[in-house]
């Protein structure tokens, strides 16, 4: 498989409308979720990542794939690996609990097909082979550490929709706990996203917000280290494809798949209630982001925490984020960002599913190649006998 081509047939993931409530409400006798009518497959993928533990369930449909169960949990997986180097027994018990809600969930709905993956902070602990051993010990999940580049193709596949094909290439930008990714796409001719280049910074939300502190106001000169601590890793990568060069004939989209943009994106719209329906896709001007950045970056915790739409989590560790989003546009000035509130669970669904097509197709290849045999050997049959 060539993991640089982005071929599947990706769409925009639905979340189900919740009718199990309403359900309980008119039978309350029935508490067993219903069988499903359908023979086809249930998908559930968990993405464990530095910060979050995020799991999707989800059934085909014509047009992509429908959710029928989400979970979301901060584990803070990679708390202290930075000074450490080794998953803490404290992080793995968070993460344990956080994977055996996965688990139960994927059991009641039926899950037929599951993909599990872990990121940077298993990649760079010591003891992340013990980790995952652990995790298939006590939770039975079977957890693979994926590499820098395969979760680059994951996150491409799954925000493939939101891509606008009327450009030529484009930047996609995922800002994790542990590290960030940039990725460097071209439309080809059938204008279907090829990765052409990627880098992961080892710099993320996480551990930088470690270094730095986040309880009190940051001073400019330490935020303004973070951004070029993280051009430091940029600007190679920029004069290596001279990607400035494009974005000067305007052919250069900016997209945005993280925690940082979309909480940025909730800011700007003045969200009481983060509302994904409204942040998922929304084209929004880099410039205002980059102002609510800096603004962020001159309140401490408790006056972050005292906004409408910011939770304890996030109010700890968007300074930081910003300062990774502010680093990436000072290097590629793309006046518009378009924001995903998708992207690598959402791709490993996709990934499950075009995997499963290419099975099934195969399968009815063999089985009408059998049926020809067959066949032809019965027509001989019947011509021996008539002679």
């Amino acid at each position: 498989m060539d993991n640089n081509n982005i071929d599947n047939n990706a769409s925009e993931s639905r979340p189900e409308n919740s009718t199990e409530n309403s359900q309980k409400k008119r039978n309350p006798r029935s508490r067993r979720p219903k069988r499903r009518q359908s023979k086809g497959h249930v998908y559930g993928v968990v993405d464990l990542g530095t910060n979050n533990c995020r799991l999707l369930v989800a059934i085909p449909r014509a047009d992509g794939f429908k959710v029928i169960d989400s979970f979301s949990r901060i584990v803070r997986l990679g708390e202290g690996l930075k000074e450490e180097k080794l998953i803490s027994d404290l992080a793995a018990e968070r993460t344990v609990s956080a994977l055996k809600i996965c688990m139960d969930k994927m059991r009641r709905r039926g899950v037929t097909r599951m993909w599990n993956v872990a990121t940077q902070a298993c990649r760079e602990a010591q003891n992340g082979d013990w980790f995952v051993n652990t995790i298939e010990e006590q939770v039975k999940i079977k957890l693979d550490i994926i590499d820098a580049q395969e979760e680059a193709r994951l996150a491409v596949m799954g925000c493939k929709a939101l891509l606008d094909t009327n450009y030529n290439r484009g930047i996609i930008f995922d800002i994790g706990g542990g590290s960030t990714e940039i990725i460097w796409i071209e439309f080809n001719q059938h204008r279907v996203p090829k990765i052409i280049d990627w880098i992961s910074i080892p710099l993320g939300v996480v551990n930088l917000s470690e270094e730095y502190g986040t309880v009190k106001v940051l001073p400019t000169a330490h935020y303004q280290e973070m951004k070029e601590r993280v051009k430091e890793h940029i600007v190679p990568f920029e004069q290596k494809h001279e990607i400035t060069k494009s974005i000067s004939d305007n052919r250069v989209q900016l997209m945005g798949t993280s925690g940082t943009v979309t909480t940025l994106t909730s800011m700007h719209l003045n969200q009481a209630v983060y509302d994904r329906s409204e942040v998922d896709g929304a084209w929004m001007k880099s410039q205002d982001l980059v102002n609510l950045c800096n603004d962020l970056a001159r309140l401490d915790y408790s006056e972050r925490l005292a906004l409408n739409n910011i939770g304890n989590d996030r109010a700890e560790l968007v300074v930081a984020g910003c300062a990774i989003f502010d680093a990436i546009v000072d290097t590629w000035p793309i006046s518009d960002v378009r924001v995903a509130d998708r992207g690598i669970r959402e791709g490993m669904l996709h990934h499950l599913m075009d995997e499963q097509r290419r099975k099934n197709k195969a399968g009815r290849r063999r089985s009408r190649k059998k049926y020809y045999l067959n066949r032809k050997k019965s027509q001989r049959a019947g011509q021996g006998n008539d002679g």
